[in-house]
């Protein structure tokens, strides 16, 4: 319960690596999604923890655990957090995974409107006509943010003007 959920995420939260490293010595699962973060490595990215992040997956954390709010790595992208997004990929996010407010990573780097995230997603092969979330797809997230300039990449990139959300 609470608004951490767990010790560890609340940790994982704050930044606080020296308690990480003990909690997850002692046995503490980085994969329970609890609280309003969902699991550690969500807790993590949601506060910009790259440090913590990559402990967390460089142990047995789950890059593609969905939990309320989608992925992490939906999560590091909606918070602009190109270098977290980098390290999940490299560790094996799918960036494809829907869930959460914002459908994929894609539709939420779309709707935040950092062209520099939204073209490492499309180089990792992000489906730019996926449909879910709350703006159905990532050309409806982009015009509903007003990034035109986003907008105008998804078209260059094969997104479907005409697809319902």
């Amino acid at each position: 319960g609470g608004k951490y959920g767990t010790a560890l995420s609340a940790a994982s939260y704050f930044g606080h690596l020296d308690n990480v490293k003990e909690l997850i010595c002692k046995g503490a699962d980085p994969n329970i999604q609890a609280g309003e973060y969902g699991t550690a490595l969500q807790a993590a990215v949601a506060r910009g923890k790259l440090d913590i992040a990559k402990f967390l997956l460089d142990g047995e954390a789950d890059v593609n655990s969905c939990g309320e709010f989608g992925t992490a790595l939906q999560s590091a992208v909606a918070g602009g957090r190109l270098d977290i997004a980098k390290c999940l990929l490299d560790k094996g996010a799918d960036v494809n995974i829907q869930g959460g407010k914002y459908g994929t990573a894609l539709q939420a780097a779309s709707y935040k409107g950092s062209v520099d995230i939204v073209q490492l997603l499309l180089e990792r092969d992000a489906d730019v006509n996926a449909k879910g979330g709350e703006y159905g797809t990532a050309l409806h997230a982009a015009n509903a943010g007003g990034r035109t300039h986003i907008g105008k990449l998804l078209i260059d990139n094969g997104a479907d003007g005409n697809i319902r959300g």
